[in-house]
């Protein structure tokens, strides 16, 4: 039987958040069976539970923003930048877990997926006595906004390959396209340590709308009009494109199981991911709900176990 996973222990961490600033505490615990992902609000009273739904991201300028609901009264129940930790459970395995956070937004860390995979590790992982489950997707899907798409087809495994084109001569001298099958490659190796990246010219245009207020050369790649300013440089050749590759895992982790399939796009970013989420869950014969009573009719990629890896 492939099982479901946990947390063995409780692990804590605490940052800022990079849009808003605040300083944040950030507990990571282990959760039952079929419990899924859940974010707890502590600094609200009473303390909320958010549990991850496509149809609850109210924001996705700049990141991804999950509500308790759509009512004006319930978005303001809400915790923002979650992508980078989702992607971090997703490429771990993690199916249940409960993330307890002292402010709005998940801390920054390093800009990357590193930081919470190192946490994820110190908590260690057990198995679970149920069936893991997996949104297997059936149809190819598309999603489409100018240039920019993106795309689920079917796949037995899991498969992402991004194209970036940001016009900018520090960006165009790295790799543009990536693609991975994390049967053969390591999450943790080859995606997690990307990390978020802007521009100087754009810094005082988003601290207007309230945003990048955490921001600095400890927790992104920053550019002027010419190249990259942080003076290690870049993790990746291809840094760029793997962090959207990243982005791009989190934002699909939202709908709270594993996906089989092969997600592609160029261009795109939080808001056509959830587009494209919204798109499977609005049409059942688009997907479905699979599970594997035995390792051996499993996807290869489910063979690895990131965590100790």
């Amino acid at each position: 039987m492939l099982r479901q996973r946990t947390l063995k222990q409780l692990v804590r961490a605490s940052g800022v958040g990079l849009h808003s600033g605040l300083r944040v505490e950030l507990t990571l615990l282990p959760a039952p069976i079929d419990h899924g992902i859940v974010f707890r609000r502590t600094d609200l009273a009473p303390i909320t539970d958010i549990r991850v739904n496509p149809l609850h991201i109210t924001d996705t300028r700049m990141a991804t923003t999950l509500s308790s609901g759509l009512e004006p009264e319930q978005r303001k129940f809400n915790v923002a930048t979650i992508e980078h930790l989702m992607s971090a459970l997703y490429g771990l395995g993690i199916d249940n877990a409960i993330v307890e956070v002292t402010a709005s937004e998940i801390p920054i860390l390093d800009g990357s997926a590193g930081s919470f995979v190192h946490l994820l590790r110190q908590a260690g992982s057990i198995e679970q006595k149920a069936t893991k489950r997996f949104v297997s997707v059936l149809k190819t899907l598309q999603v489409t906004e100018g240039d920019a798409w993106v795309k689920l087809e079917p796949y037995f495994g899991f498969k992402a390959s991004f194209s970036i084109n940001f016009g900018h001569p520090a960006i165009d001298a790295t790799g543009q396209m990536v693609e991975i099958d994390f049967s053969q490659t390591s999450y943790t190796e080859e995606i997690a340590r990307a990390r978020t990246f802007g521009f100087m010219q754009d810094v005082d245009m988003l601290r207007g709308k309230g945003l990048a207020l955490g921001g600095s050369l400890d927790n992104a790649i920053v550019m002027d009009e010419f190249k990259v300013l942080n003076g290690d440089g870049l993790r990746y050749s291809d840094e760029f494109a793997k962090h959207k590759i990243l982005d791009a895992i989190g934002d699909l982790y939202v709908l709270g199981k594993p996906l089989l399939a092969s997600y592609s796009s160029h261009k795109g970013g939080h808001r056509l991911n959830n587009l494209l989420l919204r798109q499977l869950l609005a049409d059942s014969s688009l997907w479905e709900e699979v599970r594997f009573e035995s390792k051996r009719k499993a996807p290869r990629v489910f063979e690895h176990d990131w965590l100790a890896a």
